[in-house]
Order: structure tokens, then C-alpha cells, then sequence
């Protein structure tokens, strides 16, 4: 995969990135009540069925779907060779034959047929895709799908905390993100993408379109404290270069606003929330022609 087919804000093949990911796979995962919580009351994955997780990363959510509904077929697609490498080799260690890695770019169509997936997924893809990038995604994702299948997105936006230069650096952030074009944020205060996730689907032609929020008390005290502040850490390494090279700060200012966020948020009355939103939709049993 070429170098410039990768839009990730941060550098995918960077060692501290992939030990990220892996974190924030299990982080999310059990912050938003499980595999599929929103279909608790339905059986959205019938036997014989498959799923495609759309940037995969390390894999972690692949791997757990994989090993809780053994009758599926799981297959993670990610532009980064390091990290489906790494999926792979932790399917193999867990021996689990139904769960397949591939490199790919969700941005560009995908080399799979018509009608083959019952759940599409996606977590927190607007670290990479860009704004009229969404609406071919959604275009593919339907291609994809078995009529009557799901498309399952989830997004967040920056978390708020009772830190003040955190939260100068991810109004930087955003910043950044506007003036690169990447934002659906009409004033860059906001990445911008959860307001507009439903209406991406709807457009799409996703029908029964609904929204599920979770929220992640990280504040100094709480079980999530600790991974979230290493998520936040890393995520406020791995993002500097981004800042510098869009010209919103100096490496020397971003590296002055990292150690004092640093201290800050390892304060006794540091309090935070990460917000994300889950928005997923089915395609119609019989898709208009």
C-alpha cells in the first residue's frame, strides 16, 4: 500500500501506535457494554454468516466476534501491513480459523462481491477518512451487504476534562483538522462527525437508522482512569507531527502543552468524559433497483 494512500493522522506503522490500538480495542469494547450490545434483543448474525470490520487494526474487535459466534466468518481489512500482521499472527496463536486479516483501503472499493456480508462495523474511522470520502464508503458498505444486512459505525468526539491544556491541544487539534480539510465541524471546534452519522446512513439508503450513545468516565479514581489516560498520552504523542506539519503550533509549544497536560491530568480533582456515538442502519430486505 502506497505511503500516500494513507490519510491516518497519525503514523500507522509507529510501534507506540499499534500498542495503542490494542488497548483502545478492549477499552471501547467493554465501555460500550460489549461485542453488539445494541442487538441484544435480536440475533443480528445468523449461522453461516459473515462480518467485515472496516479498519480493523490490531484486530482486537474481529478476534473477540470471532471467538464469541464460532459458526461466523469474520474478516478485518486495515491499509496498515504492520498491524494485519499482528491480527494474524494473534488469530493463529488462538487458533481461531474463522476470523481472516487482509491489507485494504476503505477509502477504494473493496475486492469482495455483491451481497456478502450480514454486518458491516466500523469504529472510530474518522481518524483517517476524509469528509467526501464518507458518502463512497456508505455506497460500498450497501454494495456489500446481503440485503437486509447492518452497517454499524461508531464515533466520538474529543473528550472533555477539567484540564486545561488538554484542552488546548485538542482544540488544536480540531483546529488542524479543519484547515486540512477533514472536519464536518462548521467552526472547527469539533471533529464534527457524530452529529451527521445518521443522516450518512439515511442518505445512503439505510433504512431503520438509530443511535446509541456511551460515555467513558475517565476522571483520577475510576476503573477507566488509567487506560484511558495511557490512550490519551500516546494519542497526544503520535499526534504531533500532524499539529506541526498543518502549522497550528511549534513542536517546541506542543511539546511544552504535552508535559503540562501530562501533569494535569494526573491530578486528585482531574475529571474527564469521552463521549461516542454508535449509529447503524439495514439495508431494505428488497433494495430499490
Amino acid at each position: 500500500m502506497a505511503e500516500a494512500d494513507n490519510t491516518y493522522v497519525i503514523d500507522a506503522e509507529n510501534a507506540g501506535e499499534l500498542a495503542r490500538l490494542m488497548q483502545q480495542d478492549r477499552l471501547l469494547t467493554e465501555a460500550m457494554g460489549g461485542l453488539l450490545p445494541e442487538f441484544s434483543k435480536e440475533r443480528p448474525l445468523p449461522d453461516g454468516g459473515k462480518v467485515l470490520d472496516l479498519a480493523c487494526g490490531p484486530g482486537g474487535w474481529a478476534l473477540e466476534l470471532a471467538f464469541a459466534f464460532p459458526r461466523i466468518e469474520v474478516i478485518g481489512v486495515d491499509i496498515s501491513q504492520q498491524v494485519i500482521t499482528y491480527a494474524r499472527a494473534q488469530a493463529w496463536s488462538r487458533g481461531l480459523e474463522n476470523v481472516h486479516f487482509q491489507v485494504g483501503n476503505v477509502m477504494e472499493p473493496l475486492s469482495f462481491p455483491a451481497s456478502s456480508f450480514d454486518l458491516i462495523n466500523g469504529r472510530l474511522l474518522s481518524g483517517f477518512m476524509l469528509p467526501d470520502a464518507w458518502p463512497r464508503l456508505l455506497s460500498e458498505c450497501w454494495r456489500l451487504l446481503k440485503p437486509g444486512g447492518v452497517l454499524r459505525l461508531t464515533e466520538g468526539e474529543m473528550p472533555l476534562s477539567t484540564s486545561p491544556a488538554s484542552e488546548r491541544f485538542n482544540a488544536l487539534f480540531t483546529e488542524a483538522l479543519k484547515r486540512a480539510g477533514r472536519s464536518f465541524s462548521p467552526d472547527g471546534r469539533h471533529i464534527g462527525i457524530t452529529p451527521v452519522l445518521a443522516r450518512l446512513l439515511r442518505q445512503a439508503g439505510f433504512v431503520e437508522v438509530r443511535l446509541r450513545a456511551s460515555v467513558i468516565e475517565w476522571s483520577m479514581g475510576t476503573e477507566a482512569y488509567y487506560p484511558v489516560f495511557k490512550d490519551a498520552l500516546f494519542g497526544i504523542e503520535l499526534l504531533q507531527p500532524f499539529l506541526v506539519k498543518v502549522g497550528v503550533a511549534t513542536k517546541e509549544e506542543l511539546e511544552r502543552l504535552a508535559q503540562l497536560a501530562l501533569a494535569e491530568m494526573q491530578q486528585e480533582d482531574f475529571c474527564a468524559l469521552w463521549n461516542l456515538v454508535t449509529a447503524w442502519g439495514h439495508k431494505p430486505t428488497r433494495a430499490a433497483a
